[in-house]
C-alpha cells in the first residue's frame, strides 16, 4: 500500500511530504506555464516537419519511378532502334557482298578478255614471224637451187625477172 495512505505521510515533518508537495507545486507551474501546450506544439511541429519530409520522400519516389519507367522506355526503343540498324547493316553488307562478286566478275571477265586478245595478237605476230621466216628461207632456198641449176647455163631473163618477184610475192 502506498505510503500517502498513512497518517504520518501527511505531517508536516514528514520529508517525503514535503517532496510530494514540491512536486505538486512543480507540476502546477508547468500547466501554468502552458509547458505541456508547448511539448504538444513542439510534437506537432515535428510531426508535420516529418509528415512533409515524407510526403517530399514519396514526391520522389514519384519522379524517380517516372524516370525509371521513360528510361526503360528510352531504353526499349534504343534497342529497337539498334535492332533495325543492325538488320540495315545486315542487308547493306549482304548488298555490298552482291556488287563486290559481280564487280569482280566483271573485272575477271574483261581481264580474261584482254588475256585472250593479248594471246590472239602474240599468235599472230608469232604466225607472221613464222611466216616471213620461212618466206625468206624459201626465197633464200629457190634462190641458191636456181643458182645451183643455172650455174652452168647462161643467164635467162624471164628466169631472172621469176626470181625477183618470188621474193616480193611470198613476204
Amino acid at each position: 500500500m502506498p505510503a500517502f495512505f498513512h497518517g504520518e505521510f501527511w505531517s508536516l515533518g514528514n520529508a517525503e511530504f514535503w517532496v510530494g508537495v514540491g512536486l505538486v507545486t512543480f507540476l502546477a507551474i508547468l500547466v501554468l506555464a502552458k509547458v505541456p501546450r508547448m511539448i504538444a506544439g513542439q510534437l506537432d511541429a515535428t510531426a508535420a516537419k516529418i509528415q512533409s519530409e515524407l510526403d517530399e520522400a514519396a514526391r520522389l519516389r514519384a519522379e524517380a519511378e517516372a524516370l525509371l519507367a521513360q528510361i526503360r522506355q528510352e531504353t526499349a526503343e534504343a534497342e529497337a532502334q539498334a535492332a533495325e540498324m543492325l538488320k540495315a547493316a545486315e542487308a547493306d553488307a549482304r548488298r555490298l557482298e552482291e556488287e563486290s562478286k559481280v564487280k569482280l566478275e566483271e573485272g575477271l571477265a574483261r581481264r580474261q578478255q584482254l588475256a585472250e586478245r593479248r594471246i590472239a595478237q602474240a599468235e599472230a605476230q608469232a604466225s607472221a614471224e613464222v611466216k616471213a621466216a620461212a618466206a625468206d628461207l624459201a626465197a633464200r632456198a629457190a634462190e641458191q637451187i636456181l643458182a645451183a641449176r643455172l650455174a652452168g647455163q647462161k643467164s635467162d631473163p624471164q628466169l631472172d625477172a621469176a626470181i625477183a618477184q618470188l621474193g616480193s610475192r611470198l613476204n
